[in-house]
């Protein structure tokens, strides 16, 4: 039975608020008090399964007292590790972790790549990507780098064109040819694989995919290629804590030939080892 603490986005979206108040309080919290557990804030598939597969074969032998808490957005890990909530975080990929710092003012660094989650694009109504109608809507998650990387990938697919140097900060407004007239609806990425019955196919992350029953690779009508892919999810914590020993062990543990294995049993090509 998993003992793991779960958080859904509309009770946590008030860590957002509480971040300059906690900044300024005690600085006895779970990321300075490194005697206690290190709470790791994680997205329920695969990164808290994983953390959860540590806690319970690897994290006692290594020394780690490892507590893990599920998060349902792609905001609240972060504010929490910036204001000491959490010591560190797992769900996030590199490009995305720079364009929240550069957004927020925050402070949150990478320890340790870990895994991929191949973005796919999905439909309930067409089985190839070459059946879309013109015309037809595709969602699209709202958040800059994870918008960025699915225009790219149908770029990629040969189903619209992107202006030159878009890269993953790619708009809507970026595309210079959509030969199907493709209307883009922008969604919370949590909420992308809930909207494929209201639209005509959706551009969904690895972990959502998985979380709905889809099976990426042999569901999705097009599936990012996972060579010389930058969008490894990873390890981080706030600046200042990368030396931290329990987010050592943790990151020693994340990129085990332990949780490899585990990786590649479970979800059968769903989710990449990065290491």
């Amino acid at each position: 039975m998993r003992n793991t603490a779960k958080f859904t986005t509309a009770v946590l979206a008030a860590g957002a608020l509480t971040l300059g108040l906690t900044a300024c309080g005690s600085d006895k919290d779970s990321a300075s008090d490194t005697s206690g557990p290190l709470v790791v804030a994680a997205s329920p598939t695969p990164h808290a399964e994983i953390l959860d597969y540590v806690k319970d074969n690897l994290a006692k032998d290594a020394g780690l007292d490892l507590e893990v808490k599920e998060f349902t957005d792609y905001v609240t890990p972060n504010t929490a590790t910036e204001d000491g909530s959490v010591g560190a975080n797992y769900f996030q990929t590199q490009p995305y972790l720079d364009e929240f710092n550069k957004k927020n003012g925050t402070h949150i660094v990478s320890v340790v790549d870990v895994h991929l989650e191949p973005l796919g694009l999905y439909s309930h109504k067409v089985k190839k990507a070459d059946d879309l109608k013109s015309g037809a809507t595709v969602a699209v998650p709202n958040d800059t780098v994870n918008e960025g990387r699915a225009l790219q990938l149908l770029a990629a697919n040969g189903i619209i064109t992107l202006k030159d140097g878009a890269g993953t900060a790619a708009t809507p407004s970026d595309i210079t040819e959509n030969p199907k007239k493709l209307e883009f609806k922008e969604l919370e990425a949590a909420q992308t694989p809930r909207s494929l019955d209201d639209v005509d196919a959706a551009v969904v992350n690895g972990n959502y995919a998985i979380e709905a029953d889809l099976k990426p690779a042999q569901d999705a009508l097009v599936l990012e290629s996972a060579k010389d892919n930058p969008n490894s999810n990873l390890l981080a914590v706030k600046e200042g804590h990368e030396d931290d020993p329990r987010v050592k062990k943790l990151a020693k543990l994340l990129n085990s030939p332990e949780v490899k294995k585990f990786i590649e049993d479970t979800y059968a090509g769903a989710v990449l080892p990065s290491f």
